[in-house]
């Protein structure tokens, strides 16, 4: 009876995600276990599990995103260590044309009310992003004329060579 017990327990603990603290406390997605997707996979199906979430100025973890805050969320999710802020965020990797996006990129834009606007593409034309104050966490396209307009660069924070391994260098 003990050993049941005892058993059940160990199983339900070893069945938990095991979440992670970055250095400022927030919480971070646990990484899925080995032999899971890829690098790019986790990353975007880290922010589309985010879909929904309320626009949060400030925010980084599930409750409420700004922009730079779902990106940061998503990639400690799948391992990639990148910088909390937009403009830091467009640092980070390289540059490469539109027509050249994948699933994992990041997309920058310069919106009417907003300075540098962040999302993280999930094919050449959509991409997830928390839009803004009273907004939620969503897909749009980068067709809508709003983001046609303000479209600024795309960056590949995840190394082409190895799909599993984060860029190391960032352009300055």
């Amino acid at each position: 009876m003990v050993t049941a017990g005892l058993a059940l327990a160990l199983g339900a603990c070893a069945s938990a995600p095991r979440r992670t603290h970055d250095l400022a406390g927030t919480v971070v997605p646990p990484l899925p276990a080995a032999g899971a997707a890829d690098t790019r996979s986790r990353f975007v199906a880290g922010a589309t599990a985010m879909l929904g979430q309320p626009y949060r100025w400030g925010g980084n973890a599930p409750g409420g995103f700004d922009c730079s805050g779902l990106v940061f969320y998503a990639a400690a999710g799948a391992g990639i260590h990148l910088p909390r802020t937009a403009a830091e965020q467009l640092r980070v990797g390289r540059s490469i044309p539109r027509r050249e996006l994948r699933a994992g990129d990041l997309v920058f834009m310069h919106l009417k009310r907003k300075e540098l606007h962040v999302g993280i593409a999930l094919d050449p034309d959509r991409f997830v992003n928390a839009p803004a104050a009273g907004g939620r966490v969503r897909i749009d396209s980068l067709s809508v004329p709003l983001y046609a307009r303000g479209f600024l660069q795309a960056r590949r924070v995840v190394d082409d060579a190895d799909e599993s391994a984060p860029v190391k260098s960032a352009e300055r």
